[in-house]
């Protein structure tokens, strides 16, 4: 899908599903690296992958998803209340995942081999989980958004894709979330989306 010149929100979707796209992808690469026996970053980089999933898409983006976007088309049609429903299933079991990608995690650094196994499932089935969670958000609904959804509508989502909404009292969130991704991607040069 081609993000919408006039609308912020598209815009801020997309680029958010390919920041996660390219974290995803680093802990894929991570675990395929440990399963060859090739040289890994250091485990804090796997950690701040999780840290960057579990804040930015998790309480940033799923939320202004649900709150905007969601129940304004869910208002202006019953077409999608189904796919709707999905997604918004999607969104709480995302945080239930995350946390058994860092238990998994967990258990990996402290039995290494004996616990690789459940991280490289946990993290494909992670993968599969987002990957499908992205087909359905951008080949279904934001084109069902373009068509349904008045200018008032867009005026309220796009202010609300537009804004920090801070989950850490006193800090930049959105600009410090960004950092930490740029960081990631440095960190796995050859793990780029």
């Amino acid at each position: 899908m081609v993000p919408s010149a006039m609308h912020t929100a598209v815009q801020a979707i997309i680029r958010e599903h390919q920041q996660l796209a390219v974290v995803v992808n680093g802990m894929q690469r991570f675990v395929e690296r440990v399963d060859a026996h090739a040289q890994t970053p250091d485990p804090i980089v796997f950690r701040a992958m999780l840290y960057y999933i579990r804040e930015y898409p998790e309480q940033i983006h799923h939320p202004k998803e649900d709150c905007y976007l969601f129940a304004r088309l869910r208002m202006r049609t019953a077409d999608l209340d189904e796919i709707i429903e999905e997604l918004e299933h999607q969104h709480a079991q995302g945080e239930a995942k995350v946390r058994e990608l860092e238990r998994a995690f967990t258990r990996y650094e402290l039995a290494d081999e004996a616990a690789f196994a459940a991280l490289r499932e946990s993290v494909h089935e992670y993968a599969r989980f987002f990957a499908e969670h992205r087909r359905l958000e951008e080949e279904l609904i934001l084109p069902a958004a373009l068509r349904f959804l008045t200018p008032e509508d867009w005026t309220e989502i796009d202010a609300a894709f537009g804004a920090n909404r801070d989950p850490f009292e006193g800090m930049k969130t959105e600009s410090d979330l960004d950092h930490l991704f740029e960081m990631v991607v440095k960190a796995l040069p050859d793990f780029g989306g």
